[in-house]
């Protein structure tokens, strides 16, 4: 019986995630749960689940959370602050950690269940965006196995070699293609973009995500994320991997062999099928998901991207070719400029421009521990902040 930790429980990979540790209760047990502040579905799923130990990173919503329980009459032990997630994804009977923590918040623990040795099942992509390098020296040196979850990165995985390791070059790859839905704004007029909504840009025409992640969708920042990932994961140049526009988000990812051989792996828009691989693997169990008909869908389109329209992809590339703390920069002016977005701040289209403007006003740094990340990310924050306040009320 393998015990599962879940970071980030409330948002929709960890609901997913249980979802699919339901379908398999001789496998796998909740061992703990991990949120910020969402208290009402944190204590659903603690009772459901009879989850031993819980944690939130905010102590008054942790408290809030002890008090539901007891007057749920269960046992859950509540475990409160920052350092809580980090205590529960190092529990000893936890085996496998799924890290979906949205943002630079999930950094510290996704590092601790690396640092624990564990299967850290890895669906936070700031925390390899922003200290990659520290990320696969900790997993190599405990032993962990890291398994990705994104869609676009299990898919890659599948498709190598069944002795590949993550963080190692495979052998005989050329390409690595990874596919990107283009977001909601494909084909919206570039003048439209100066006006879109939060909501439009959350409306992602094949996912169903958080909101952070629908915005990166939008401007494909997010497929700018998973470039810099792609590189670390599998031990591959900048030059190695290509971004292809695919509407259907059907192929979620190809590689080509240098013998002219390109693999994919195919299936339905849904996050359960590279949850339920990352659990069982090497072996496949049911996720739930509905079985692909390649009838009804009828055709698979490519296109290359759009860097004029989208130009947060090419801002990653360049991020991805200069290393060092250069993706730590991009994210946390990513992260603020987001936020500015959704908080009605900034307007869609002035997302990439901030971000350009910390690019050009940050120098590149090494990383060699985590007060290099955080000294990077706090200054790629403070300056994306200043660029924002003055704009804030015309955009």
């Amino acid at each position: 019986m393998n015990g599962v930790a879940i970071l980030g429980s409330t948002g929709s990979v960890g609901e997913n995630t249980l979802d699919v540790i339901a379908r398999h209760p001789d496998r796998f047990r909740v061992a703990a749960l991990g949120a910020h502040r969402n208290v009402e579905k944190l204590a659903e799923q603690c009772v459901r689940f009879a989850v031993p130990v819980a944690a939130m990173a905010d102590p008054r919503a942790a408290a809030e959370l002890a008090q539901r329980l007891r007057a749920r009459g269960a046992s859950t032990r509540v475990l409160a602050g920052p350092d809580a997630l980090d205590e529960i994804a190092s529990l000893p009977d936890v085996s496998h950690v799924m890290a979906a923590i949205v943002g630079a918040a999930g950094l510290s623990s996704t590092l601790a269940a690396a640092r624990a040795g564990k299967r850290l099942l890895l669906a936070n992509k700031e925390s390899l965006v922003m200290a990659g390098p520290l990320l696969m020296r900790l997993v190599r040196a405990s032993g962990a196995t890291l398994l990705p979850i994104d869609s676009e990165h299990n898919a890659v995985f599948q498709c190598l070699p069944r002795d590949a390791t993550c963080g190692t070059a495979p052998a005989g790859v050329k390409r690595i293609l990874l596919t990107a839905s283009g977001g909601p704004f494909l084909d919206t007029p570039r003048a439209r973009l100066d006006h879109v909504t939060p909501a439009e840009a959350c409306r992602h025409p094949n996912w169903v995500m958080g909101r952070k992640i629908s915005v990166d969708s939008a401007t494909l920042m997010n497929k700018g994320l998973e470039f810099i990932e792609a590189c670390l994961l599998f031990g591959v140049p900048p030059s190695q991997v290509e971004v292809l526009i695919h509407r259907e988000s059907i192929v979620h990812s190809l590689v080509e062999y240098v013998d002219g051989s390109v693999l994919a792996q195919l299936g339905a828009p849904d996050m359960r099928t590279p949850i339920a691989h990352a659990l069982a693997w090497p072996e496949r169990v049911t996720s739930g998901v509905q079985s692909l008909d390649l009838i009804r869908v009828g055709s698979l389109r490519f296109e290359a991207p759009d860097l004029q329209r989208f130009p947060a992809l090419g801002l990653a590339q360049d991020a991805a070719k200069a290393g060092g703390s250069r993706p730590a920069s991009l994210n946390a002016a990513n992260e603020v400029a987001v936020a500015a977005f959704l908080d009605g701040g900034l307007n869609f289209a002035r997302i990439p421009a901030v971000i350009e403007s910390v690019m050009a006003s940050t120098s590149v740094g090494e990383i060699r521990d985590l007060d290099d990340v955080m000294a990077a990310d706090a200054e790629a924050r403070e300056r994306a902040s200043s660029y924002i306040r003055p704009r804030a009320v015309n955009g």
